[in-house]
């Protein structure tokens, strides 16, 4: 824990909601499978960090964050219980369509008094929503679909999209430019030994 302390640069009361957050995961994976089984003996590594590498390219003024197919909470909850103190004027809008993961995410956000959390159970093209500041998602699709999804909240110049990846990144960019333009940065993810954080901005079709 001190490494993760002292590598994320968390609080106490941050660590401590951390720990109750996969306490609650753990108590209810046995429920609904919310996880891989193989995962969850090393859930702080390849969940908990995973998902706190995104929170450094996420503006401190920024408004509003959507996660798109939030699952058991990841990267969203984490990074919602980071910014409760250090970006208080972020707020997350996860957006889940599995009815069993939706209930177990609003009894972590009632669990932990996220109020930084809002839960919305529907497929994201479904939804009527307004521009984002940014778009995370994790494990949900390849990119070109991820970018399907991102454009009708996408607003030029403003919001970007963070979304960690695998060692397959390469590919599913040059597929991506098929169809779509946008700039890229790409920033390793010193949680994992072959992953990287894509953070696009300036999203449009071509």
């Amino acid at each position: 824990m001190e490494n993760f302390i002292k590598k994320y640069n968390v609080s106490r009361e941050t660590l401590a909601s951390l720990q109750r957050y996969v306490s609650l995961l753990e108590e209810w994976q046995n429920m609904f499978n919310l996880v891989s089984k193989n995962s969850l003996p090393d859930v702080w590594q390849r969940h908990i960090a995973d998902s706190a590498e995104l929170f450094q390219y996420i503006d401190k003024k920024a408004g509003l964050v959507y996660d798109f197919g939030s699952g058991a909470g990841f990267p969203a909850i984490v990074l919602a219980i980071m910014a409760a103190k250090e970006k208080p004027k972020l707020r997350f809008l996860l957006i889940e369509s599995t009815t069993k993961k939706t209930v177990f995410l609003n009894a972590v956000k009632e669990a932990l008094v996220l109020k930084n959390v809002y839960v919305i159970n529907d497929r994201i093209e479904n939804l009527k929503l307004q521009k984002a500041d940014f778009i995370t998602s994790r494990a949900l699709a390849a990119l070109p679909q991820l970018l399907e999804y991102a454009l009708p909240y996408t607003e030029l110049e403003r919001t970007k999209l963070i979304f960690p990846k695998g060692r397959k990144y390469r590919g599913e960019i040059e597929e991506a430019r098929k169809q779509w333009s946008f700039t890229t940065n790409v920033y390793r993810n010193t949680s994992s030994n072959d992953g990287v954080i894509l953070v696009l901005e300036d999203l449009r079709r071509k």
